[in-house]
């Protein structure tokens, strides 16, 4: 847009429309500037003189921004610091350290090496996860905006802004830093900001400039302006900005009117100009943030406990040692000639033998150290980075409109998004797309509108799948057979509750075909259509009707250069679509003046249509306190009406006795608009007399030019003088359409058994709406409304403890209420606004407050402040115990979502800072259900078995060797060489445990989506409690017995060669370790489920590769010592060697497997049963079955369309009953009178 057409569309003075938010007084008020004085007051801003704010005092932070970890200073130690939060790398730390001493049974390269690579390795994947976030960051620092230097205006990036800087900001461009309003396109130097990635707002904020920067409206008029702005320090609250700006010798007090904050974005103006005021770390927007938080998943956490559980049994295991060492050195060795007792070091003196214990308890407790895998984490870090991976790669979460795929922006809470209890979701751009469209009406108390919502469509096609299932089916013959033929009543019920939404769908669909898709108005009903409304009985009320959405809005209207229609931009989607609406009814807005609207009407008796203009005498807009909004006009024929729309509960109570006509059957459309999850609007007029609303307009400019604290009030109570006697006209619908599959995927996951919290700002009647319309609430849910007192007659001292214990009183109230309640299908909803929330979280009452909430079956919050977002997640996180996630897409989200234990960013248009803050990233709220039901699902129980199966084989390994050590007098002896330890972990087993945590599926992806109650596996932790961590750990224990005391039983005396000769240790060792390799690596094929070519390759590849190694290693004498050519000289010609890895084999994993077999044959898992089904073909032969058993693996719950379409079958089946009970007893009556 040029120049020229841009103050051509702004000569508008619209605040001469506004009534409250664009009101400039014509002078200073009397008390002059705000005092700004003592702490908290202490910034200068020097406008267009940057240069001065290079020297402190005034040296303000750059506008440069972070969101990463770490930086290049902080990386090392804190990194460092995150790896030795781990106990076990403690542990290996001490061992490294204890390795360089002389009494170490092992060298200080292998103990040294493995924990080197295991730290670099995690901190290397920190640091790639940070980069990632850095890039990210660089992406916002370096935007472009238009700043002014050295007299003209050029751009530069955002980082290189500085207080003081004089910016240029055109339309739909985000604010680069807090700036304070100069001027704009408008000549009034008014503009509109969309605030939803601070608040989630969508409706556009006015915001005006001073009158005395009003002209400076072009570039060159900043070529000498200067200013002074004296305001208030970097603080939190986004609604609050005090301060003066010192310009031409005059002070002018600031309030937030003139503040335009980071993040927000400039719509319906073509430009504005700003002064910076506050920069990067110190914008409200980043004051809301808090740090990056290190999360840990809760298996991590408990590991730690396991660690700590196992190095308790190490220190025990080696005291044994030393102590039986003590005991040999003291009364052994004096008698060992060979020893030399009497010429030794203190390692080994008889007389010094408790010292030479302590020595050798830093042997056992290096020795045993296999106890304590240190491989484990280096295992668990490769393993998350591939699931993150796959994650990446989810063709079923990428979304091709937008080209944005899943991305796991942290692998360290993989597992964690399978543990999730409590969802805490934003509403706007989250679960909504902000899309308004035009669906129903209730005019003259006539319906119109056949199509149906997103809600009854749904709600619709699930009955109907409900009751076409065999099992339905059959029990409906069944019943109709055994009642006499009542299957007329059913099909009647059927018929009403399935068919005619189906039937209404298809007019629309068929409707739609006509014509073209039109967004905003998704209305179909021939009747209004078309000019048809003529035809109807009250088509002056109809007209009326049309007129109040076409006049009672504050939309400007643009010219499509394409289309040559008009394009709408209102300050709010809603007001969008009536003007939409009004143009395809026949009403069109096409041109707005200083004080004037005009409407083009079309009707079926002139082709031409008729330009009519209407005279805006008054706008009182509307308000969140006000909920409505009104419009006084004069017709051409000199009529004055004043037109209203505003919520059904205020626009009624200001119904004349005569305005009730419709009243009664427009409630009854709007209950069930709200029941179709549909946004409703009441439409009233009044005709007022000329000396009528003079006398009212004399009191109206009064109250508006008043200067001081009650000029709102005033204007509120004058506003109140007119908008009473009004005449109710109908009733709207609009359908706030959700993003596509949110009301399944909340369905999904709340059968999943995940309890789903809403925090919004909006305001309370929208987020209720919402509610609706994913049936997070539906009909016949009761609902408990937490609100705030009037405090009006209240003794100010006293007002918060009054307040307090008001809102105690409703808590304890609500609470009681639902205990008592004796329906068990009985559902509850918890709805409270952001004041009242600020009270219930004070400590003392923050906990009644949970508890209500958590028995609750919805809760959603309105109003809320970002800072309130993360309360309330800390709230749920520390209150509950159990897993949290918060997901939201905008800067307002950022703190709830690094609150959370797992943080979800929606990867929208709104900027990008939810996601940078974020854990995971997704680009729409239907993909939640498959992070959380299949990847969640998976990867916790990949993790969990693969870190039980873990402490398994090192157990089963580890005390082989405390075994051997005690069998050979506490020696220190190990009976494995060096690098058959070595390789252990690193190659022998560390393949097919990693397979088993990134390809094992108990279960298909679809099937995890089918059976979604199979979740609570991971929040009721079924594979990672301490029943099964120490199974596990007792199976290693077993298997430790079985491998050394079999093998020494068959080896001790046995011949073992051709010639007689027995086997010596190092035979011994690579036998045992032989069995080990095959008990451990069979284990793993036994605990897998989902078997491909891969597992097949690592499990059967690693105990190939043992016998590669000791062939190709004992080819080197130089290093195999004692093992040279073992494999081929001694193992495999001698029969026993391979009879006694089989039975050993055998002999350790048959328990196991007699387990697992009882476990299946008597107490299946859910996850088992679905397995046999799957592999018996029993889901294709018997559909029956397996729609049965779907029906049933889903959690029982209130929220969702399966609990809205539960309810609606109870209530279907009790007037079932009722008409069964009536025809049975007419047929007794009848029974006696044909007897006789």
């Amino acid at each position: 847009m040029t120049r020229e057409e841009g103050r051509g569309r702004g000569r508008l003075r619209l605040s001469k429309l506004y009534s409250f938010s664009c009101f400039h007084p014509d002078v200073l008020q009397p008390e002059g500037p705000i005092s700004l004085q003592g702490p908290g007051f202490s910034r200068v801003v020097y406008c267009n003189q940057p240069r001065l704010h290079k020297k402190k005092p005034s040296k303000y932070p750059s506008n440069y921004i972070s969101t990463t970890k770490y930086n290049i200073i902080t990386f090392l130690p804190k990194a460092l610091f995150e790896q030795f939060r781990r106990v076990a790398n403690v542990y290996f730390l001490l061992t490294a350290i204890l390795s360089l001493t002389p009494v170490t049974p092992f060298s200080p390269v292998s103990m040294i090496a493995p924990l080197a690579f295991v730290v670099g390795l995690s901190m290397a994947k920190e640091a790639l996860e940070d980069w990632r976030r850095f890039i990210q960051d660089m992406k916002v620092n370096n935007r472009k905006v238009n700043v002014h230097q050295g007299g003209v205006f050029g751009f530069q990036t955002w980082q290189k802004l500085r207080v003081g800087d004089i910016v240029k900001v055109e339309k739909d461009q985000f604010f680069p830093a807090d700036l304070l309003l100069l001027s704009s396109s408008y000549d009034d130097g008014i503009c509109y900001v969309e605030t939803m990635n601070l608040d989630g707002e969508t409706n556009l904020k006015v915001k005006r400039s001073l009158e005395v920067t009003m002209s400076l409206n072009d570039d060159i008029s900043f070529r000498d302006f200067a200013g002074t702005i004296r305001c208030e320090d970097p603080n939190p609250n986004l609604y609050s900005f005090v301060g003066n700006l010192e310009y031409d010798h005059e002070v002018y007090a600031l309030d937030p009117s003139q503040v335009l904050l980071r993040d927000s974005k400039l719509r319906n103006t073509a430009y504005i100009y700003g002064v910076v005021v506050f920069t990067g770390p110190d914008s409200k927007v980043m004051q809301n943030s808090t740090q990056s938080p290190s999360k840990r998943s809760t298996i991590e956490k408990k590991m730690d406990y396991v660690i700590y559980f196992l190095f308790s049994f190490l220190v025990l295991i080696s005291l044994i040692s030393s102590t039986g060492f003590a005991v040999k050195i003291k009364y052994g060795m004096p008698e060992w000639w060979y020893m030399e007792p009497n010429d030794t070091s203190d390692f080994y003196n008889p007389s010094k033998s408790a010292l030479s214990g302590i020595y050798h308890l830093v042997t056992a407790l290096i020795l045993y150290g296999y106890l304590i895998p240190i491989s484990l984490y280096v295992s668990i870090e490769v393993v998350k980075v591939l699931q993150a991976s796959f994650i990446n790669k989810d063709l079923h979460m990428y979304d091709e409109e937008t080209g944005n795929p899943a991305q796991a922006r942290t692998s360290n809470l993989n597992e964690e998004l399978g543990q999730v209890d409590t969802i805490l979701s934003d509403k706007t751009g989250t679960l909504t797309c902000n899309q308004m469209d035009f669906l129903k009406c209730s005019i003259a108390g006539v319906a119109y509108g056949v199509g149906s919502s997103e809600v009854e469509i749904a709600a619709a096609e699930q009955m109907a799948f409900d009751l076409s299932t065999p099992c339905t089916q059959n029990n409906r013959m069944r019943n109709s057979w055994e009642n006499g033929g009542s299957d007329s009543e059913v099909s009647e019920i059927e018929m009403e509750t399935i068919v005619t939404p189906r039937n209404q769908n298809e007019q629309r669909r068929d409707e739609n075909e006509q014509r073209p898709v039109i967004k905003g108005f998704s209305f179909v009903d021939r009747r209004l259509m078309e000019g048809n409304w003529l035809k109807e009985p009250k088509a002056d009320t109809i007209m009326l009707f049309f007129r109040i959405l076409a006049l009672c809005q504050t939309a400007i209207a643009e010219v499509n250069e394409e289309t040559g229609g008009f394009n709408y931009e209102a300050e709010s989607p809603d007001e969008g679509a009536f003007v939409v609406a009004a143009r395809e009814f026949g009403f069109e807005f096409y041109k707005r003046t200083q004080s004037s609207v005009f409407i083009r009407e079309r009707y079926l008796s002139s082709r031409q249509p008729i330009e009519r203009e209407f005279k805006i005498l008054n706008i009182l807009e509307f308000s969140s306190k006000r909920k409505r909004m009104s419009v006084i006009v004069r017709d051409e024929e000199g009529q004055v009406f004043l037109l209203c729309k505003g919520a059904d509960s205020i626009v009624f109570e200001r119904l004349s006795k005569n305005g009730r006509i419709y009243e009664a059957v427009t409630t009854k459309h709007l209950n069930e608009y709200g029941e179709a999850g549909l946004r409703t609007l009441a439409l009233a007029y009044k005709k007022l007399e000329e000396s009528e609303y003079l006398a009212w307009n004399n009191e109206f400019q009064k109250a508006k030019t008043t200067i001081g604290a009650d000029r709102d009030g005033m204007l509120e109570r004058v506003a109140d003088m007119m908008e009473k006697d009004l005449i109710l006209v109908g009733a709207t619908a609009v359908e706030d359409k959700l993003q596509k599959g949110v009301p399944q995927c909340i369905d999904k996951l709340a059968q999943a058994g995940l309890k789903i919290w809403v925090l919004t700002g909006d305001k309370m009647e929208t987020a209720i709406n919402i509610g609706y319309a994913c049936s997070l609430l539906r009909q016949g849910m009761k609902r408990i409304c937490i609100t705030t007192m009037n405090t009006d007659m209240t003794p100010a001292q006293d007002v918060k403890t009054v307040v307090i214990e008001n809102i105690l009183m409703q808590l304890t109230n609500a609470s009681q209420m639902i205990k008592l309640e004796k329906d068990p299908h009985a559902a509850f909803a918890l709805i409270i606004d952001g004041k009242t929330l600020s009270h219930a979280l004070e400590p003392e009452m923050k906990h009644q407050f949970l508890n209500l909430a958590v028995i609750c079956s919805s809760v959603i919050c309105c109003r809320v402040s970002p800072k309130q977002k993360a309360m309330v997640t800390r709230l749920v996180k520390e209150g509950t115990g159990k897993t949290t996630l918060a997901i939201g897409d905008g800067a307002n989200d950022v703190g709830m979502i690094q609150e959370a234990d797992i943080g979800v960013g929606i990867s929208g248009v709104e900027g990008m800072q939810a996601v940078m803050a974020s854990d995971f990233s997704i680009s729409q709220f239907q993909f939640l259900e498959r992070l959380l039901v299949v990847h969640g699902h998976w990867c916790y129980k990949r993790i969990s078995q693969m870190i039980c199966y873990f402490f398994y084989k090192n157990i089963a390994f580890g005390l082989t060797l405390f075994y051997f050590e005690a069998f050979t007098g506490f020696s220190g002896q190990s009976v494995y060489d060096d690098w058959y330890m070595l390789l252990f972990n690193v190659i022998l087993t560390s393949l097919p445990v990693i397979s088993l945590g990134v390809f094992e599926q108990d279960v298909s992806s679809e099937v995890c989506l089918q059976f979604p109650a199979l979740y609570q596996q991971g929040p009721t932790n079924v594979f990672f409690d301490w029943y099964r961590i120490l199974g596990w750990m007792g199976n290693g224990l077993y298997s430790s017995l079985i491998i050394f005391f079999l093998n020494i039983g068959i080896f001790y005396d046995q011949a073992f060669r051709r010639g007689g000769q027995t086997a010596d240790m190092a035979a011994v060792g690579a036998t045992m370790f032989t069995c080990i390799i095959w008990t451990v690596n069979c284990q793993i094929a036994l605990t897998m489920s989902h078997f491909t070519w891969i597992q097949h390759v690592f499990v059967w590849g690693s105990i190939a590769t043992w016998y590669v190694f000791l062939l190709i290693y004992g080819m080197f004498s130089k290093y195999s010592g004692n093992a040279y050519k073992i494999l081929v000289e001694a193992l495999a010609p001698a029969p026993i060697y391979w009879l006694a890895t089989l039975l050993v084999m055998v002999a350790c994993n048959l328990p196991y497997l007699a387990h697992v077999s009882f476990q299946r044959a008597i107490s299946p898992m859910d996850h088992h049963v679905i397995q046999e089904i799957k592999y018996y073909k029993k889901d294709v032969e018997d559909q029956h079955m397996w729609t049965r058993e779907s029906s049933k693996a889903r959690q029982e719950t209130k929220i969702g369309f399966t609990a809205r379409v539960d309810a609606k079958i109870r209530h279907l089946r009790a007037r079932l009953q009722k008409k069964q009970s009536s025809f049975i007893t007419q047929q007794n009556v009848q029974s006696p009178a044909r007897s006789h």
